[in-house]
């Protein structure tokens, strides 16, 4: 028998399966995430592209490359995907948010760098209603203005005009005389400048609050208080305060109001001079608001004493 054929024939190595290739622990993370790869890839890229044109910005800016040349770079940008085409607006009540998409878009250029964001928020903050706002960029294409309104307070009444103001005095806007809000009203020039001090005047004495149907400022000095059962009550310039709240301890304790007088005058720290219908002449009634027979004293004015 043959050497060759007496050779044993050679053994098959067993074949050994490999698994997937182990993943990373980046890439566990990306395929955690509630968004495509792709997606995140160009979130990436933008990302990137508004980082690196913002650090060129600053580059050139800090080495004195002229303006037009910063310009062109931002520019470029917006030619590769970085252009505002939309503006998310928040915190608006009851202003028209038309007018803060127009501020937010009047001669501002097209390239998201190249956007003035504080000239965005000066614009802003000259309208009225605005108390203050905050303006930033969500690359690649939005941006994102916030703005805190302010609270209206009083309706002020100049020269015909009404005008919504709020509690310091700031005017919001005109108010139409046939849909007027249920806020007081203040009367007179200068009764805008004073809306902060009339607002203390009024929480000093919180019973009289609302009852007060309008003020008037008068000869830029003091006060005249309109009360919903028509009578006037004239205060003084000094001490306005203290003469309300003692009104209000005397009105819960006589009944002042809706009781047929037209007008309570307190100029006189030592005295309440009330006026009712009747003859020009003054008298001394010391308890003319107590009960249905003060309605019928003749005097046009009557004085209660022991104020």
């Amino acid at each position: 028998m043959s050497r060759a054929a007496t050779r044993a024939a050679p053994q098959r190595r067993p074949t050994v399966r490999r698994g997937p290739p182990k993943k990373s622990l980046g890439d566990r993370l990306v395929a955690a995430l509630p968004v495509s790869e792709a997606t995140l890839r160009r979130a990436v890229t933008w990302s990137i592209l508004g980082l690196g044109g913002a650090a060129a910005l600053a580059t050139a800016s800090w080495f004195g490359v002229p303006a037009a040349i910063g310009t062109a770079m931002a520019d470029s940008t917006g030619r590769l995907g970085l252009e505002v085409e939309g503006v998310d607006i928040t915190g608006i009540k009851r202003m028209n948010r038309e007018t803060v998409y127009a501020v937010a878009l009047e001669e501002q250029p097209k390239a998201m760098l190249r956007v003035d964001l504080e000239l965005i928020r000066e614009r802003l903050l000259a309208y009225g209603w605005i108390k203050d706002a905050y303006v930033s960029r969500r690359l690649p294409d939005r941006l994102l203005i916030h703005v805190v309104e302010r609270e209206p307070a009083a309706v002020w009444q100049n020269g015909g005009q009404l005008t919504l103001i709020d509690a310091t005095g700031v005017p919001l806007e005109p108010v139409d005389r046939n849909r007027l809000p249920d806020l007081p009203l203040v009367i007179g020039p200068g009764a805008d400048r004073q809306e902060a001090a009339y607002q203390r005047l009024l929480a000093a004495a919180p019973a009289l609050k609302p009852r007060v149907k309008a003020a008037t400022w008068v000869g830029n000095r003091r006060w005249d208080i309109t009360f919903d059962s028509g009578e006037t009550l004239a205060l003084p310039q000094e001490g306005a305060a203290a003469a309300l709240v003692k009104f209000a301890e005397l009105d819960g304790a006589r009944a002042l109001l809706g009781k047929g007088w037209l007008r309570f005058d307190m100029r006189d720290p030592a005295k309440l001079v009330a006026r009712k219908p009747g003859t020009d002449l003054e008298q001394n009634v010391p308890a003319a608001a107590e009960g249905e027979g003060a309605s019928a004293a003749p005097a046009r004015f009557a004085r209660i004493d022991e104020v």
